[in-house]
């Protein structure tokens, strides 16, 4: 299997900044495999959307939302990916789920990290 471990989440006022990171590993974890590795969130009521994801060329790509604010980035040698979230608004208030997707369509979720921003 592959175990996604985000990290980073909590409470932050808007305007501020938190870094959310996701580490991968497990029997089934393959860096070679890997189309894409991102972020989604998901409020009550709705859709699970795409926030971030960067492929295996390191092309990135964002959410409209999110452009300007957010940065993704990956370390290799950890096989880890953050999230950089800065300027923060009440409307980013969601849980994200790390994700990975392998060439092969095989998709893994983390259980969700909660970010919750204060106006």
């Amino acid at each position: 299997q592959v175990q996604l471990a985000e990290s980073g989440g909590g409470l932050v006022q808007a305007g501020g900044s938190l870094r959310l990171s996701c580490a991968a590993s497990g029997s089934f974890f393959n860096i070679i495999s890997i189309n894409t590795m991102g972020w989604y969130r998901q409020t009550p009521g709705k859709e699970r959307e795409l926030v971030a994801s960067i492929a295996r060329s390191g092309s990135t790509n964002y959410a409209d939302s999110v452009k300007g604010r957010f940065t993704i980035s990956r370390d290799n040698a950890k096989n880890t990916v953050h999230l950089q979230m800065n300027s923060l608004k009440p409307e980013d208030t969601a849980v994200y789920y790390c994700n990975l997707h392998y060439l092969n369509g095989m998709d893994y979720w983390g259980k969700g990290t909660l970010v919750t921003v204060s106006s």
